[in-house]
């Protein structure tokens, strides 16, 4: 059962990534090293597993449980736990539901079916979210894809599911358009049991947070969680320089991940931990491959331009 019953989706919520050995294993060392480098940084609200970061379609169901059980044992105690409920059923959705819960989870992050890129209905989001909430009473993370995917819910169908779903306490808003994201913040925020809005616009953080975002919900949190905290604070305390300031760091390691093709952003990550020395290797699962040695240094250069990396310490490094 969750160790923290009474939490609430926002403020700076990393979503990790799941290192593997060379024959696509799990590195559970690796995985326990990285959650507690994370979980150390000040002003975590708490850490996301079992999502896209941890290469979640590509783990099997027992694989999902034991990421959860590492979790709980490394960081459990001291930040609550949001589990990932990846499935293109409603049925199957329920039953991840009610293992996270009795694993420790304190609140589920819920993609939207694949199904749904075919075409959806008010009715159809809200049956599945209703089979899921009949399975668990914690709180649930409504994951907003970009409308243009065909998985993103119109605004007419939230309503519904904030009305009718009422252990829905937050959205993971990935929408693109700038307006949209606005819109969706004033109006969730502002409601009589508000929405919480967390921002998965990473490559545009700053923007997204000067919004009004009650929080944010990254993988790249995997890499900056620390310059992601630090944003947060100064931009609710209202010091623009310092958020500028903090947002000049960030950008490059923003364009270096969330480089085309999209779908290697966790790849990168990956390769950034291994130049900072915090991961032994990049390895990620098929169908994603292994990024080119330019892309790498490119990611290096990056990771220097955000005082991330010091060169003298990496030359040290690799001279042992």
């Amino acid at each position: 059962m969750s160790r923290h019953p009474d939490f609430v989706p926002q403020g700076v919520i990393p979503a990790v990534l799941l290192p593997f050995h060379n024959d696509f294993s799990i590195d559970e060392p690796s995985f326990r090293a990285h959650l507690r480098d994370v979980a150390a940084v000040q002003g975590l609200s708490a850490i996301t597993v079992n999502a896209h970061s941890t290469e979640v379609a590509s783990c099997t169901r027992d694989e999902q449980r034991r990421v959860m059980e590492i979790t709980s044992e490394e960081v459990g105690s001291q930040l609550p736990i949001i589990h990932g409920v990846w499935a293109d059923g409603s049925l199957e959705a329920a039953r991840i539901a009610r293992e996270a819960q009795a694993g420790g989870a304190s609140a589920l992050l819920v993609f939207p079916p694949a199904p749904f890129a075919l075409g959806q209905s008010a009715e159809m989001a809200l049956a599945h979210f209703k089979t899921i909430s009949d399975a668990t009473d914690l709180p649930l993370i409504v994951f907003q894809y970009p409308l243009a995917t065909g998985q993103g819910y119109p605004a007419a169908t939230l309503e519904r599911l904030f009305d009718e779903v009422p252990t829905i306490r937050a959205i993971k808003d990935w929408t693109p358009q700038v307006a949209q994201h606005e819109s969706q913040i004033r109006a969730l925020q502002r409601r009589a049991r508000p929405i919480n809005v967390l921002s998965t616009n990473s490559a545009w953080l700053l923007s997204s947070l000067v919004l009004g975002c009650n929080g944010l919900l990254s993988g790249s949190g995997s890499v900056i969680a620390d310059l992601q905290a630090r944003l947060y604070r100064a931009v609710k305390a209202n010091d623009l320089a310092e958020a500028r300031r903090l947002n000049d760091r960030i950008y490059p390691t923003a364009r270096a991940f969330y480089a085309d093709p999209f779908v290697d952003m966790h790849n990168r990550m990956k390769e950034a931990l291994v130049l900072l020395g915090k991961l032994p290797r990049a390895v990620v699962r098929p169908p994603l491959v292994k990024i080119s040695d330019a892309e790498i240094a490119r990611i290096r250069d990056a990771l220097i331009e955000a005082e991330l990396l010091d060169t003298r310490t990496e030359q040290g490094r690799n001279a042992a």
